[in-house]
């Protein structure tokens, strides 16, 4: 008897053994590395070079014990190495990803978000088993915050990225522009853009008052309060607060349980002529199995944080992480749009800038 060749076996046993092995060997980098990042070890020892573990500890005011054992799993792991003399170093590469808060390398974070989803199992199971939600809320400051890290560096480079396309530069570096950021989260991507342009003024809206509060704080360190003020309002409450000269949605429409509504604000808060840019996820047009690793950590993200955050506020579309472009596409044409396009911003990290036309 033939079979299809279009049909695939898949992974043997022993190969997807293997594969399961190498996969909790991730888990433990991550986990450690929260542990690294949260208890200030990682911080330390990029500060004060090579260390024993209890000149470690002692800086950081943590278990000796403790600090000795996760030292031994991460010289073990070939995070940190370590000398004759039983000091451990932090090497320039792992200390750029884990310590460097402006550097587009910057994954520390990552260990966050993980860490504060995989501390609501119970409630993600009791989610999926009756289609209710986990939101922000509940996974706490360190999934809030570890976001809001993540994107920081990436939000550093888009005036850069935007000063390649003319008609957005022009409306951004015009003296006086004032412009809407939806879902801003701790507020980075309307601090660097007003950063960038002197002349700008930055309103932000967020429905997460820890958030906001979170934003205001980095404005003011910024100096750039004067000009950027976040508000405790939805998608919609923006007419009353507009005409702006454009709208932006960085990496927050997939986790809106009502995306339509908020985009359709976004086009009624814009004046004629003013562009309407979202930034989101730069998954494939289609699902293709197996997926590359883009789609593979987009799904991840989907499972354990995006789609039980959007599923949490009722009703909700359910969107997810994996917005693809036809999803996105139709959710504009619902607001009243008349169509999208991609505007030409590549490797700029895991995203799609796209263009909502009217």
């Amino acid at each position: 008897m033939s079979t299809s060749p279009s049909l695939s076996a898949g992974p043997t046993a022993d190969a997807f053994a293997e594969r399961m092995l190498t996969s909790a060997l991730g888990w433990i980098d991550v986990m450690s590395a929260y542990l690294g990042d949260r208890l200030g070890w990682y911080r330390s020892l990029a500060d004060a070079g090579p260390s024993t573990p209890d000149e470690l500890a002692d800086r950081t005011g943590t278990s000796p014990r403790y600090a000795r054992e996760w030292l031994e799993q991460q010289a073990v792991s070939g995070i940190l190495t370590l000398d004759d003399s039983g000091r451990y170093t932090l090497p320039p590469g792992p200390a750029e990803v884990l310590t460097d808060a402006a550097s587009l390398a910057y994954l520390a974070p990552l260990s966050r978000l993980f860490a504060a989803t995989g501390a609501q199992t119970a409630a993600l199971l009791e989610a999926y088993r009756t289609g209710g939600g986990v939101s922000w809320e509940q996974f706490g400051p360190d999934a809030r915050e570890a976001q809001a890290d993540l994107n920081r560096p990436w939000f550093g480079e888009l005036a850069g990225a935007f000063a390649t396309v003319p008609e957005l530069h022009a409306v951004l570096s015009r003296p006086g522009a004032r412009i809407a950021d939806i879902g801003m989260g701790g507020g980075w991507s309307s601090i660097e853009l007003a950063k960038a342009h002197p002349g700008l003024r930055v309103d932000g809206f967020d429905v997460d008052e820890p958030s906001i509060a979170l934003a205001r704080e980095n404005a003011e360190a910024a100096g750039v309060a004067d000009r950027v003020e976040f508000h405790n309002a939805d998608g919609d409450g923006l007419a009353h607060d507009g005409p702006f000269d454009a709208a932006f949605a960085f990496e927050c429409i997939h986790d809106m349980p009502r995306p339509v509504e908020v985009l359709e604000a976004m086009r009624l808060a814009v004046r004629d002529g003013g562009p309407v840019i979202v930034m989101d996820e730069a998954v494939a047009d289609r699902l293709v199995a197996p997926g590359d690793e883009l789609e593979r950590i987009m799904y991840g993200f989907s499972l354990f944080c995006c789609l039980p955050d959007g599923l949490s506020h009722q009703p909700s579309v359910g969107t997810g992480t994996v917005m693809r472009p036809g999803i996105l596409r139709r959710y504009a044409q619902e607001a009243g749009f008349a169509d999208l396009e991609i505007l030409p911003i590549e490797d700029f990290s895991f995203f799609r800038f796209y263009s909502l036309t009217r």
